[in-house]
């Protein structure tokens, strides 16, 4: 007689996909995206918690909380515009996972294009958006952590 190994109960099932959630989850992009891009730092930097982290390799750290990422992308879209540079983030191929306890995890790719004003446009990065999402009290989505990663970098 063969006995059967004690196996693991199942694991719970996560929190059902849908296609609401999921349009929800472009725009919310979308519209985060644009902010950045405009150099809207104060209200891009809303689209986060307050506690936030965000995780990019041009960063020795994460930026913690929402000063933070105001200063960080402030200072960048100086530096653009110094340089007569113009950024493009575009978002896709979102891999939308809704948790049981109401958060959202998203994995994006990100291209971003640079422009040089006056002159040609060319990609720049090639990136991997990894994010953890949690409602505001308003009930909109806000970003609780980021990690970016480059596909040019090891």
């Amino acid at each position: 007689m063969t006995t059967t190994p004690d196996l693991a109960p199942p694991a719970a099932a996560p929190a059902a996909w849908n296609a609401s959630l999921h349009a929800e989850v472009q725009q919310f992009y979308a519209h985060q995206m644009q902010l950045l891009d405009l150099g809207e730092s104060e209200r891009w930097a809303q689209t986060f918690t307050e506690d936030a982290t965000f995780a990019v390799p041009t960063l020795p750290e994460p930026v913690r909380g929402r000063p933070g990422l105001v200063a960080a992308t402030s200072r960048s879209h100086a530096e653009l515009a110094a340089a007569g540079q113009r950024h493009r983030h575009f978002i896709g191929m979102f891999d939308v996972r809704p948790l049981d306890d109401g958060a959202v995890d998203v994995r994006s790719y990100a291209i971003v294009y640079v422009s040089h004003i006056g002159g040609d446009s060319a990609v720049h990065r090639v990136c991997v958006c990894e994010d953890r999402l949690v409602r505001g009290d308003d009930g909109t989505l806000r970003v609780l952590a980021r990690t970016v990663t480059r596909d040019d970098l090891a």
